[in-house]
């Protein structure tokens, strides 16, 4: 009896320890009741159970069978559906899962940051559209917020029928996004069949953060990334590897350490550990924010995607158009569809905080290089619904629906709509003109506010832009400009706070672009009206310049057509950093030497050596800090040598330790360091310094005094550092 009854007990505990470690058959949350199944392709299905666990799909009467592998992971693929509603999906293991009110039809992931998470609540018309939105076709699925540093299997949220309720509070700030949902209700009316919108946005998140590994691996121009990610990313072969040399470091830190205990001596500080094999899980990092919030997707069928995102990397100029490949292609790849449409929305104009007023257009001018750039991609320009005084502009339904026309023309073949506004084509030069023509002006070109196209502006060979008159003819703008006899180069809205008038007959808005040579002294002339009467000698873009010969090549080089005499001299640097921003500094001067070989970079091979005082100097910048004037006692010290610090000719106010403007020429290194600097002594001042020319990127170039105790170590090494630089020595000829 004893027997027996413990015989019964160990049965069932071993029953109820069985019942305990089974695991029930699971999915991740994008599957669930009231989900939208894509169309026309094998659905795939997918989650988790015991290991070895036979489970069953079944859709309709449709059934797939899969078996659990050694992790029990499980996928199946049923057969293409065509549109559906009302369906019923069971997966059967051991457990069955039931997922009701199922339909098949046109699925989208829709991304970005700010203006895509930006909910219905918070745009136009709340009131009218909220009480509008019931609609059982129109299903709504939100991701949370999270980075991680791994891909995620799985997030917490679930479908919801679109309704009043649901498309007000189903989201992560006010409802669910309204720029997806427009694009998903324009959808709707248009093709009638259910559509499911997947939102996965963060507010001011950049475009790194959402691009997969598969896609930084692709874009040779983005290696350093791609070298980052792979280092940061747990399981790589290049963490790895890193992660190995670092351990192996640190064992023969620790070998040398007991060494030194032993014997008493100093132990050296461990190696440190290499920022780089810090895992990518902050809300800026590359991946980050890909692997919680849309690896978890993958493979979900989903028709393509649309994207809201930009201003965080708005700064950037073409680079962006990189990144964006990155983000494309890696998607493509992960969800193995080649030819996935994406559909992006060209940011509004917006002040933003740099004082350069173009740094806006050219990133519009990236953004619409996408569309050349990469397959099966669209832009929808909005500048004519921004507002310049929100960023989150809240006409949100008619970007909704500039997607969607994209979407419906591109993606789902009704050829009958217009989906882009005016975009360039062609400038031809014609006698005190511009023709400037556009695709996708069928029907002619048109102003929504019926008054001439504005926001057009040309330039002539003097290098200043001015407003140009703009006449429409037909797919064709001409342009002209009483100041300008001879133009070379238009632009059009080039300005962050733009919103032009220009459009097609759809009004669809035409979107900015410049075209033409810009004159080699359009920066000269523009902030310098005193330099009119000087003439261009050389022009140098730095730093990567050619030296050849003992000497600087000179892309522009006029010294045989400026064989004359003149009677000053001039120097021009102009440099910008990343938000595009020019910062100048004119210097002229009386002429101190008569040879124009010896008025440039003075390279070994010119024989230029000068330390001398000149007279007359006038100086002209927007440099903070920078001395400005007329008449003004300057000083120069051009020479290819090395140099020291001490005062070597005794200059009067220079420093015997600093390197300032009465340094030490060093003989012994006739082709070394090399400086080319001008100095207003008076005022203790570098105005503009070009050091150490054959380093290129490691040069010295900038404009004031440099932090610490060297003046004229101008910003040292920091050649690299800007996104351009050019330096122009101009003469001006003796009057006759």
């Amino acid at each position: 009896m004893t027997t027996r009854r413990t015989t019964a007990c160990i049965t069932l505990a071993l029953f109820s320890a069985g019942a305990l470690l089974r695991a029930d058959v699971k999915l991740p949350a994008i599957f669930g009741s009231h989900m939208v199944l894509q169309q026309g392709e094998p659905i795939a299905v997918w989650g988790q159970a015991d290991a070895d666990e036979a489970v069953t799909v079944k859709l309709g009467a449709s059934t797939a069978q899969a078996t659990a592998d050694g992790q029990g992971n499980w996928r199946v693929a049923l057969p293409a559906a065509a549109v559906a509603r009302d369906l019923t999906m069971t997966v059967t293991g051991k457990n069955t899962l039931t997922f009701e009110d199922v339909a098949v039809g046109e699925v989208w992931l829709c991304s970005g940051q700010s203006n895509m998470e930006m909910g219905v609540t918070m745009c136009l018309d709340v009131e009218k559209e909220v009480a509008a939105a019931n609609d059982p076709d129109l299903r709504l699925i939100d991701v949370p917020k999270v980075t991680t540093a791994a891909p995620q299997k799985d997030f917490t949220g679930a479908w919801v029928r679109c309704t009043s309720e649901t498309v007000a509070k189903h989201g992560t700030w006010g409802g669910f996004s309204a720029c997806a949902y427009y694009f998903g209700r324009e959808l709707r009316r248009t093709l009638n069949v259910p559509v499911g919108l997947i939102d996965s946005s963060w507010g001011g998140s950049r475009i790194e953060p959402w691009a997969p590994p598969e896609g930084f691996r692709q874009i040779t121009t983005l290696s350093d990334l791609s070298r980052r990610v792979e280092i940061g990313t747990l399981g790589t072969a290049a963490h790895r590897k890193a992660a190995g040399d670092y351990l192996t470091a640190t064992a023969a830190w620790i070998d040398a350490a007991q060494k030194a205990l032993q014997q008493e001596t100093v132990i050296g500080a461990p190696p440190a550990m290499p920022g780089e094999l810090a895992p990518l899980a902050g809300y800026g990092d590359p991946t980050a924010m890909y692997n919680a919030m849309i690896a978890p997707l993958v493979p979900y069928g989903i028709k393509g995607a649309i994207w809201y995102q930009g201003e965080s990397n708005h700064g950037e100029g073409m680079a962006y158009v990189e990144k964006t490949k990155a983000l494309v292609q890696g998607w493509r790849s992960v969800w193995n569809k080649p030819d996935l449409p994406y559909y992006y929305v060209q940011i509004a104009p917006w002040p933003y905080g740099e004082e350069d007023p173009t740094i806006l257009a050219t990133f519009w001018e990236a953004q619409a290089a996408i569309e050349k750039a990469i397959p099966h991609t669209g832009m929808a320009v909005i500048h004519d619904v921004g507002d310049v005084n929100d960023i989150h502009p809240k006409n949100k339904q008619e970007v909704g629906r500039r997607l969607a026309l994209l979407a419906l023309h591109d993606t789902y073949g009704k050829q009958d709509l217009v989906c882009r506004g005016p975009l360039f084509r062609a400038m031809t030069v014609e006698p005190g003109k511009l023709r400037v023509t556009f695709d996708q002006a069928e029907g002619g070109l048109k102003t929504r506010d019926g008054k001439a196209p504005d926001r057009f502006e040309i330039i002539g060979e003097n290098g200043l832009f001015v407003a140009a008159d703009a006449v429409i003819d037909g797919a064709a703008v001409v342009l002209s400009a009483p100041a300008v006899k001879t133009p070379v180069a238009m632009r059009f809205a080039w300005d962050k706070l733009t919103s032009p008038n220009l459009t097609n007959q759809a009004g669809l808005p035409a979107t900015a672009c410049r075209a033409g040579e810009i004159p080699v002294r359009a920066d000269l002339d523009a902030h310098v009206p005193e330099a009119k009467d000087y003439a261009l000698l050389y022009s140098l873009d730095l730093p990567d310049i050619t030296y050849a010969n003992d000497r600087v090549v000179y892309p522009i080089d006029r010294r045989q057509e400026l064989a004359g005499a003149f009677d000053r001299v001039a120097y021009f640097l102009v440099v910008r950093k990343g938000d595009g921003k020019p910062q100048f500094v004119f210097v002229s001067m009386a002429a101190f030497s008569p040879d124009l070989d010896q008025l440039g970079v003075p390279a070994f091979g010119t024989k230029a050596r000068f330390q001398q005082a000149v007279s007359a100097m006038q100086v002209r910048s927007n440099v903070a800090g920078i001395v400005t004037g007329d008449n003004l006692a300057g000083f120069i010290e051009f020479w290819p040598s090395n140099y020291g610090p001490e005062n070597g000719t005794n200059v009067e106010g220079a420093s015997a330790s600093a390197y300032d403007f009465g340094d030490r020429i060093a003989d012994e290194a006739p082709d070394g360091y090399s400086s080319m600097q001008v100095h207003n002594p008076a005022a203790k001042q570098t105005l503009f310094a070009y050091n150490n020319w054959k380093s290129k990127g490691g040069g010295d170039i900038g404009i004031g005094n440099a932090a610490g105790p060297h003046p004229d170590w101008t910003f040292t090494k920091s050649a690299g550092s800007y996104s351009s630089a050019r330096l122009q020595v101009l003469v001006h000829p003796t009057p006759k």
